[in-house]
């Protein structure tokens, strides 16, 4: 029995469906570990189909690519060195799904498949809906040491690690794919704190790094002693290779060797987050680039800021849709922001359009005063421009609403709405304000420092559709009406319970009901960064017809 093991964590970035691309990745970390001096490599849940593979998972032709890509990788593995590489299994029983797999690749062959057991079915996830479940957990032997593999939702109870011991696993190797979001780094950790605690086993918890759709996985991966104690860290939001050298002593393995990297918080990594959403959306969806409306208010600053980072400068083209009631400081401040970043910004007038509109629809209004309608028009106007660029030039467009405004409607359908994807729709407006002035700050990508001028941040909100427009003329402060909103979005919280928190009752059954009533708005929204543990879409799934109205207690 070997008294001494070099695992290799690899955090790294597949795309899903990619498999071809996820095959190669894979080969490359492999003869990197092994390079390195690795026994074992350790790659994150479901590597070479992507996570996570939603329906894809349903089709047979995808189960036998994963297959056919884990045995050529098996081929190149020897009797020195090994890998576990996540990939969806066939059944062998006809009209059994498949299941979600990590499987042992040594000495040039599949040794072993490891399935995962707990099916984690909320939130974002619906694995129960497309994966059969392991019926029990595996325990692989390599150079003499029994390795168990718990996978993901395994470690989320205690069942699954308790067989492992009890079949004898010496270390728990865990693969991921776990998604960002706030706390989330906490909770992994204290999940995997009592895994150790109550099993007495150390652990190697390897997250992939990278986005998908709506999510962000940030890497994060870590290793814990027997004792609890963190022994390893990688870094968050980028790929890494790490090899970590284990002894076994008289009390059982400890780790001698491992990297150990700061991880980020707060407005940086929500602000990493939505740059490693975006620049991976664009890329793997195979995009030249991104455009957007920079209209001078802080919204519109804080995707260009984002974009440019992402993509570089020259990858993100801005355009200024003025108005008769846009003000002469929106179109300083959008320039001022634009040469900061070092991206084209043009300029085009929509009073022609307007005026075309007004000429063609005045005469069927019947007499009635202008509305919410020519405002709407305007943004209609400018979505309708910017989509005909995005035609044009081949460039995804950008969509900048912030979650308060896609929570209560304050947004106009095929107008500021309209794009492929939107970095701040799970980011409430007050935490705008908190990314802007932590990007100022810090220029984490080496593109521009202070890039968002000042006056963008601290002038009133505004939408500019009507002559000395403010938000809150619509909406309460964007202080309270957050408050609120967290309580109804991300708690589930009663209107009492709210009420309670010393907001009016009047103001608290309002907000309740703007964001009822958006919910069709939303359904026709862009995607965006999943940053929060409630973000609309696959996390917080509402009908659109809804009858359904809490109500504060009286007297």
């Amino acid at each position: 029995m070997s008294q001494r093991l070099v695992i290799a964590a690899i955090q790294a970035n597949p795309t899903v469906g990619a498999i071809a691309r996820n095959e190669s990745l894979a080969r490359e970390r492999m003869a990197e570990a092994r390079a390195a001096g690795a026994d074992i490599a350790l790659f994150s849940e479901l590597f070479i189909n992507g996570y996570p593979p939603e329906d894809l998972a349903l089709k047979p032709a995808f189960w036998a690519a994963g297959k056919a890509a884990v045995e050529r990788l098996a081929a190149e593995t020897t009797a020195d060195f090994a890998a576990l590489v996540g990939v969806i299994w066939p059944s062998d029983v006809p009209g059994v799904r498949p299941r979600n797999a990590l499987a042992f690749l040594a000495e040039g062959k599949v040794q072993g498949v490891a399935f995962k057991c707990d099916l984690p079915n909320y939130g974002v996830f619906d694995e129960k809906r497309v994966f059969e479940p392991g019926t029990a957990p595996s325990v692989f032997t390599w150079k003499g040491v029994k390795i168990g593999v718990p996978i993901c939702e395994d470690i989320w109870s205690p069942v699954v690690c308790a067989g492992l011991k009890a079949a004898g696993a010496e270390i728990l190797l865990v693969p991921n794919g776990s998604p960002f979001r706030r706390m989330a780094d906490a909770e992994r950790m204290q999940v995997a704190t009592a895994r150790v605690a109550e099993t007495g086993l150390p652990l190697v918890y390897v997250n992939e790094v990278g986005g998908q759709d709506e999510l962000v996985f940030d890497g994060g991966s870590f290793a814990l002693s027997a004792q609890g104690e963190v022994v390893m860290r990688l870094p968050m939001f980028e790929e890494a290779l790490a090899v970590t050298t284990w002894e076994k002593g008289a009390t059982g393995w400890a780790c001698a060797e491992a990297p150990m990297a700061d991880w980020v918080s707060g407005p940086e990594e929500v602000y990493r987050a939505m740059v490693l959403g975006l620049r991976d959306y664009v890329n793997k969806s195979g995009f030249p680039g991104v455009l957007l409306g920079l209209s001078g208010g802080v919204d519109s600053a804080l995707v260009a800021v984002v974009a440019a980072d992402a993509l570089g400068p020259e990858r993100v083209r801005c355009f200024m849709l003025p108005s008769r009631y846009t003000s002469r400081d929106s179109l300083e401040d959008a320039a001022d922001c634009a040469g900061r970043l070092g991206v084209r910004l043009d300029e085009i007038a929509i009073a022609p359009a307007v005026d075309a509109f007004s000429g063609m629809l005045t005469p069927l209004y019947e007499g009635k005063a202008p509305d919410l309608t020519e405002e709407n028009i305007q943004a209609r106007i400018r979505g309708l421009s910017l989509m005909a660029l995005s035609n044009k030039l081949g460039s995804m467009l950008l969509t900048t609403g912030n979650k308060s405004e896609m929570a209560v409607g304050y947004a106009t359908l095929y107008g500021d709405m309209c794009g492929g994807y939107n970095v701040l729709k799970d980011v409430y407006k007050t935490e705008v304000y908190a990314v802007c002035e932590w990007r100022n700050a810090h220029n984490p990508y080496g593109l521009a420092a202070d890039p968002i001028p000042r006056r963008i941040i601290t002038k009133a909100p505004s939408a500019e559709l009507r002559p000395d427009q403010k938000d809150q003329d619509s909406l309460p402060e964007y202080a309270e009406l957050d408050a609120i909103l967290f309580g109804l979005v991300e708690e589930e919280a009663t209107l009492d319970e709210i009420v309670a928190r010393g907001h009016a009752a009047e103001t608290v059954e309002r907000v309740q009901r703007l964001l009822y009533n958006s919910e069709y708005k939303r359904r026709q929204a862009a995607p965006g960064v999943k940053i929060g543990p409630r973000a609309f879409g696959r996390d917080r799934r509402y009908p659109i017809v809804n009858g359904f109205r809490d109500a504060v207690s009286k007297g």
